[in-house]
Order: structure tokens, then C-alpha cells, then sequence
């Protein structure tokens, strides 16, 4: 990996967390709405950002309050969702795969954490995840590609 790319992973680790400890009360939680999760779609540009989402979640989660399960579960999702996403640039599930990974699989944990019905789980972050992804991913994707 060259400096610029590592450069770029450690910029993208630290908006993570920055984004997210900046809106904590409304980043963490079974109702959430986590903004830094706009740059999840950034694997479709830079490889750099599957490792570095990664260590955000691991990192961010820390502060989280939600313990062990949120900061390995979380981390992981993130992990497979940011991989599959850089897998699939090319189409339309590049931009799915954050809020179908996230909607499913965190509200495991978070059904199990709060007592909350599942499917409302699912529901929530669904919504929450594609809000972020549609609203901000997008755009920021699209400035990318035209100016790198």
C-alpha cells in the first residue's frame, strides 16, 4: 500500500470516528441515526476504505456504551458489508449492501441488547442506514468520481 492510500484509510478511520462521537447521542442505540455511516459506499472508489471503515466501527464502538458485542459485531458487519461493497462497484448493490447488512444483521444484536421487537430493529436502521447511504453516500460518491 502506498503513503497516498494509506494516508486516505487513516483520513477515512478518523472522519469515522470524529462524525460519530460528534453525534453520539444519535449514533449508537436501538434507534439511531449514525451519519458517518456515508462513508460506507467509499470502497466503491477507494479499496483503502474496507480496512478502514472497519477500524471507525472498531474504534467508534469503543465509546459506544453498547460493550463487546456492539464493538466486534458492528466491526465485523461493517467489515463484510464494506468488502461486498467494494466487490460489487460496478452496480447498483454497492449502495445496498451497507443498509441491507446493517438492517439485518446489527438489529440482531440490538433485538437482543434492548428486548426490542426484531423487525422494528430492522425497520429502524434499515430506514436510518438508507437515509444516510441515499441522501449523503450518493452525493459524496458522485463529487468523488468527478474530481479523482
Amino acid at each position: 500500500m502506498d503513503t497516498k492510500r494509506l494516508a486516505r484509510g487513516a483520513a477515512i478511520t478518523a472522519l469515522y470516528i470524529v462524525i460519530t462521537y460528534f453525534l453520539a447521542p444519535v449514533s449508537f442505540g436501538p434507534i439511531q441515526f449514525r451519519a458517518a455511516e456515508a462513508l460506507t459506499v467509499l470502497p466503491i472508489i477507494f479499496p483503502e476504505a474496507v480496512p478502514a471503515l472497519f477500524l471507525g466501527v472498531l474504534l467508534a464502538n469503543i465509546v459506544g456504551g453498547l460493550g463487546l458485542v456492539d464493538i466486534v459485531c458492528g466491526s465485523l458487519v461493517t467489515l463484510i458489508a464494506a468488502y461486498v461493497t467494494y466487490r460489487n462497484r460496478n452496480n447498483i448493490f454497492a449502495y445496498l449492501s451497507p443498509i441491507l447488512f446493517n438492517a439485518f444483521l446489527i438489529s440482531i444484536y440490538l433485538h437482543l441488547l434492548f428486548d426490542l421487537p426484531y423487525w422494528l430493529n430492522v425497520i429502524q436502521i434499515g430506514l436510518s442506514e438508507a437515509a444516510v447511504v441515499l441522501i449523503l453516500g450518493v452525493p459524496l460518491i458522485k463529487y468523488l468520481k468527478k474530481h479523482f
